[in-house]
């Protein structure tokens, strides 16, 4: 086993046409220190998407059991598609698909570790996929750019706390309160069925109402998206504080088209490409007129721009949903868009991002509740 404890299975499939000229590629590292123990990439003919990325994680379990077959395994892929379906939670029905998924099965050891991963987290298999693919077509190998060496002049430097910056502007972001919809864990956007609070969702608003009334003189001005439940949610919150509601159409939760008042699993039975496409594209809208989360993310950032405008050094409570705030967590830290897949929001949680008035941001809180004590204040 060569010492190896732990070890991690990167692969990955494509195919130029789906179907097309398709390929796989797969990558055996060391859990702890990152080292490449063996690598496999192969072109597998006309083949689609989805067949090749099995094919993709099949050779990273023939590479674990030829080189650590001893050793704590976690596969970690950018499929969602085969994630979800090793991981049990996915129903397989492609008849293409189940015996690919059998062959993975028995080579997989027992309590092995499914995790889906952002594309970008996956290039190492990608790349070698792509040069078999351009191997066979002709073309020369694809090259990774040297790093460039850095100024350490020119390297960015913390800021948002130094003295002399200026006053931010501080958001305090809260998710609306439960609905049908909510409990029911049903997809619901702009143009959808538009709920209301339930009783428990008012229950939840009114908590964190009160919870947050001890700030009421610090909060310059309470905003909310046009949808119901974020009214509702900014009423109840508003009428603690004292203060009145503006609307911002641009705090409205991404429109998900058909999709709308469906379960997740709903939308797999009835639309299972037009999901696993969204689910690994920032730039695929869901089925019928939907926004893609690249779309939410320009609306939002300019919805943020206009906030801080309106309220330079102020203090604004912007009740919203799910999305718009993932969005707006990951533009403070500057993180890739495919982070939105690794946040949670509970509902009437809050969360605090302050913005400088040279661009940086900084998190003070995130997905708080009523009963979790936390600095949102200055």
């Amino acid at each position: 086993m060569d010492g190896h404890t732990s070890v991690v299975i990167e692969a990955d499939g494509g195919s130029r046409g789906n179907p097309g000229d398709a390929a796989y590629g797969a990558v055996l590292k060391d859990a702890s220190t990152g080292e490449t123990i063996a690598e496999r990439a192969e072109c597998i003919g006309i083949a689609t998407n989805n067949v090749a990325e099995y094919r993709g994680l099949i050779a990273g379990l023939e590479l674990y059991n030829e080189h650590a077959p001893e050793a704590d395994l976690e596969v970690r892929m950018d499929s969602k598609l085969v994630v979800e379906q090793m991981s049990g939670r996915w129903k397989i029905k492609h008849p293409d698909m189940k015996p690919l998924a059998m062959a993975a099965h028995r080579l997989a050891p027992f309590g092995t570790v499914y995790t889906w991963i952002p594309r970008a987290e996956n290039a190492h298999a990608d790349r070698i996929l792509n040069d078999a693919l351009d191997a066979a077509a002709g073309k020369p190998p694809r090259r990774t750019a040297a790093p460039k060496a850095v100024d350490e002049s020119d390297k960015p430097r913390p800021r948002g706390w130094h003295p002399d910056i200026g006053e931010p502007t501080i958001l305090i972001l809260v998710r609306h309160g439960e609905t049908e919809h909510t409990r029911d864990k049903k997809f619901s956007g702009l143009g959808g069925d538009d709920p209301g609070l339930n009783a428990d969702g008012q229950a939840q608003v009114g908590a964190t109402a009160e919870w947050l009334a001890p700030l009421a003189e610090e909060i310059d001005a309470v905003v909310a998206s046009p949808l119901r439940r974020t009214r509702e949610t900014a009423a109840i919150i508003a009428g603690q504080l004292g203060k009145e509601v503006v609307v911002e159409e641009g705090l409205a939760e991404a429109a998900f088209g058909t999709w709308d008042g469906l379960t997740f699993a709903e939308v797999q039975e009835h639309h299972a490409d037009d999901l696993e496409a969204w689910l690994g594209g920032i730039d695929v809208a869901p089925t019928g007129g939907g926004e893609s989360f690249a779309e939410v993310d320009t609306r939002v950032r300019r919805t943020r721009d206009r906030l801080i405008a309106a309220y330079p050094g102020k203090t604004v409570l912007a009740v919203s949903h799910v999305t718009p705030i993932k969005v707006l967590v990951r533009l403070a830290l500057d993180a890739p868009l495919e982070a939105l897949f690794r946040m949670e929001l509970a509902p009437a949680s809050v969360t605090v991002v302050s913005w400088y008035p040279d661009g940086q941001a900084s998190m003070r809180m995130f997905n708080a509740r009523p009963m979790e004590s936390a600095f949102i204040g200055r």
